[in-house]
């Protein structure tokens, strides 16, 4: 990796960081909190690329396991990766390099297609992984995960809406838009 590519993953895993501070709506009924960051993982396939958005997320736990309180409440440290958010957790790094991989095959990005791309694989990817494990950590059926799940899906389609916005409009930047194609072309 080279040095601009180390400095995009950083400054995509610190922005994460930054989503962190931002205090999560917790729920009476499921103790899966609604929380900004994943607008960051959006924003990190899309704007990275597969292999740097993957990266990014993966710095960005191991430093959630380590114990830096980077998750939104300040949670961190290896208790996390047990609990019932755990799976949306572990989805993050392979979602980002999905959404990356993915928006990087347009050779001209539209907005539609970025959304598009940003609700089926990316939102619905953490769903069809976190799920499943949020189920099998609170010892519920999936179909009731899947039904208390179905309060989130409001906030993350208007955060697939922002990020898709975002980097429609930062991905025209001639460094953004040359780094994305190259980053998929050395997979």
């Amino acid at each position: 990796m080279k040095l601009l590519d180390i400095t995009y993953v950083a400054l995509l895993a610190a922005f994460m960081g930054a989503l962190g501070f931002v205090p999560p709506i917790m729920l009476s009924f499921t103790p899966v909190p609604i929380t900004l960051q994943t607008l960051g993982v959006l924003l990190a396939g899309g704007l990275l690329g597969p292999k740097r958005g993957a990266w990014s997320m993966i710095i960005f736990l191991l430093l959630v396991a380590a114990g830096a309180p980077l998750l939104s409440g300040g949670r961190g440290g290896f208790a996390v990766f047990v609990g019932p958010s755990a799976g949306y957790l572990i989805s993050w790094p392979i979602t980002a390099f999905c959404l990356g991989y993915f928006i990087s095959r347009f050779s001209k990005l539209r907005f539609a297609r970025i959304l598009l791309i940003n609700l089926t694989v990316g939102i619905l990817m953490m769903y069809i992984i976190g799920i499943p494990v949020q189920a099998f950590i609170m010892h519920i059926k999936i179909t009731d995960a899947i039904i208390t799940s179905l309060v989130y899906i409001p906030g993350d389609i208007l955060k697939a809406t922002l990020a898709s916005y975002l980097v429609y409009r930062l991905a025209k930047s001639p460094a953004i838009k040359r780094n994305l194609h190259k980053n998929v072309e050395t997979l």
